[in-house]
């Protein structure tokens, strides 16, 4: 499995759920990965995974939505793995399901910082020295959130909105660099974030009906989001920019409507 041969990345929110399962699967495919997250035991253990594994791996703890921090984490990459070639800023937060005259500023403000604010330094510091070699490839989680009401709370649809924008600007504010800016749109993936709608569909005895409303009809794991990972991290897209995919399991080609009994 060579896929990233040869290849420096860094995966961000990459102690449990989309982020882990991305990094060992980019290390599983030749890369080196810097893994950051805020906690660090979580962090520590992926790294381990990917040792474990036979893969190369170095653990990070840093607030993604710090800009200091941000370009401690990508000054880092470039000196202890000898370059950067691939970033997937992938860190989020849900905020809940917080009805719209009980949000605070102040929750949309941090939602905001670390969903939309650390993709834009991700992409701001990765992106200054990408140019420099000519090319690279930046990869952002969106969200189904983004693309229609009623995926996620306002604050968080909001925020993954703006990262969809965020990548296509980016990419033509990089015109002619050779940097590429993508972004995936999960739909319901088990995650740690999403794990109180697991288990209280578990505990109600209503776990087949997770995912019921897309034409799949189930939901998503974390390593089917990192397929799409590894490919947009890989040369297989060379020629993919600016671009947001939907891995929903067809969720958002459609509007609501009533199941036909069969």
């Amino acid at each position: 499995m060579s896929r990233l041969r040869g290849k420096r990345a860094i995966v961000t929110g990459a102690g449990s759920g989309i982020g882990r399962a991305s990094a060992k699967l980019f290390a599983a495919e030749g890369a080196a990965v810097l893994v950051v997250d805020k906690v660090e035991q979580a962090v520590a253990e992926t790294a381990a995974q990917i040792a474990a594994a036979g893969g190369t791996a170095i653990a990070m703890t840093a607030d993604v939505g710090s800009e200091s921090s941000v370009r401690t984490y990508i000054d880092k990459a470039i000196k202890e793995l000898g370059g950067l070639d691939v970033v997937y800023a992938n860190a989020g937060i849900s905020g809940g399901l917080v009805p719209l005259f009980e949000q605070t500023a102040e929750m949309w403000q941090e939602i905001l910082r670390v969903n939309l604010i650390s993709p834009f330094l991700a992409i701001k510091y990765a992106a200054a020295y990408m140019r420099q070699q000519g090319k690279g490839s930046i990869i952002c989680t969106a969200s189904v959130a983004a693309l229609r009401a009623n995926a996620g709370g306002s604050p968080y649809s909001a925020s993954k909105a703006g990262v969809v924008s965020l990548v296509q600007t980016a990419a033509n504010a990089l015109s002619g660099t050779g940097v590429r800016v993508n972004a995936i749109c999960p739909g319901l993936i088990e995650t740690g974030m999403t794990r109180p709608i697991f288990e209280g569909a578990r505990a109600r005895g209503t776990e087949g009906k997770i995912g019921q409303i897309n034409p799949l009809q189930r939901a998503g794991q974390p390593e089917e989001i990192a397929a799409m990972a590894l490919f947009l991290a890989s040369d297989e897209a060379s020629y993919v920019n600016g671009q947001a995919f939907a891995v929903d399991g067809g969720l958002s080609s459609t509007h609501p409507f009533a199941q036909q009994r069969r």
